[in-house]
């Protein structure tokens, strides 16, 4: 399953019109169909980024998204686990309060 083609528009076109139309046409819409990655590679690629980056912010939409595309929340936690030894323990435990966030949510209760 892929990001809406609206996903953008959704989140900030309202007060970002040209960024959304942008993210939406180009991101989504281009770089996340080419074939030479599948959606889940691309999702694992993204979620690490932002770990490096401490793009926090943006993590919660792509954990989403990860986990749309087949990533399991442990294999998340292993992902930043490994990252915390690149991009610094700070990075990682931030990540891992997002992921958190994500597994306390009502549709991963047991």
């Amino acid at each position: 399953m892929q990001p809406s083609q609206q996903t953008a528009q959704q989140a900030f076109g309202d007060i970002a019109p040209k960024l959304a139309q942008l993210s939406d046409s180009v991101l989504f819409d281009d770089v996340w169909q080419r074939p030479g990655l599948s959606p889940r590679e691309r999702s694992l690629i993204t979620v690490a980024a932002l770990v490096a980056l401490n793009r926090v912010e943006q993590l919660p939409f792509h954990l989403h998204l990860a986990e749309r595309h087949g990533v399991s929340i442990e294999q998340l936690a292993e992902l930043i686990t490994h990252l915390a030894f690149y991009a610094g323990w700070p990075a990682a435990a931030s990540a891992v309060a997002r992921l958190r966030e994500l597994k306390q949510e009502p549709s991963h209760a047991i």
